[in-house]
């Protein structure tokens, strides 16, 4: 993709939630969903069709070992034991531990959009030419918020990874990890933690 990773840090006293607005407009009508990690507003790139293929591929494969709670698309806050938002994400794909109830859809409209991240048990990006966000500031965040499982296609090195076990070993969530990588080459199958299936990795081989 020609398109470039756009990147922009953000003043403390300014809510995060405003300035993704504000991307958001500037872009129309491209239409994108910005997020903001480790302090920055990022507008990514416009996925390509291949990336989008792969993603809904991972997804089917959810659905038919009958997870009908993964899905696409939403957006979800990741806050400090402050209340301060610290990140605001849109995986490529997810798995949630519960159906929005009525305090979810509360959250998301007092938020403007945005789910709790403690709705997500499993999380999944697939790499795009940002593939430093998703290998870097994805990987902490999430780890940060103590998502249970954490699966990347990193296409840009051929592998796929199965990130379990979250750390974080003080205040910094900069400084958060997962303590277990299960890696496979792209086409292997990576297997999963249960309740979840083995992946098939092979959609992703040509790219």
């Amino acid at each position: 993709m020609s398109a470039e990773l756009i990147m922009e840090p953000v003043m403390t006293q300014v809510d995060p939630i405003d300035l993704l607005s504000a991307f958001e407009k500037a872009a129309a009508p491209m239409p994108i969903r910005a997020e903001y990690i480790e302090g920055t507003g990022i507008l990514p790139p416009q996925p390509e069709h291949r990336h989008n293929a792969g993603a809904v591929k991972i997804i089917v494969q959810f659905h038919l070992a009958g997870l009908d709670l993964a899905g696409v698309n939403d957006g979800f806050r990741v806050a400090r034991q402050d209340g301060r938002t610290m990140a605001l994400v849109v995986p490529d794909f997810y798995v949630c531990r519960r159906e929005p109830t009525e305090l979810d859809e509360s959250y998301r409209t007092a938020h403007r959009g945005w789910y709790p991240i403690d709705m997500i048990a499993l999380v999944g990006e697939v790499t795009s030419t940002n593939h430093e966000m998703d290998t870097g500031p994805k990987f902490r965040t999430y780890a940060a918020a103590g998502i249970p499982v954490y699966v990347l296609i990193d296409r840009h090195s051929k592998t796929a990874h199965c990130y379990t076990d979250p750390i974080l070993p003080g205040d910094d969530p900069t400084e958060a990890y997962y303590d277990t990588d299960t890696k496979v080459d792209l086409g292997e199958p990576l297997p999963l933690p249960a309740p979840y299936p083995t992946l098939d990795t092979a959609p992703f081989v040509n790219d």
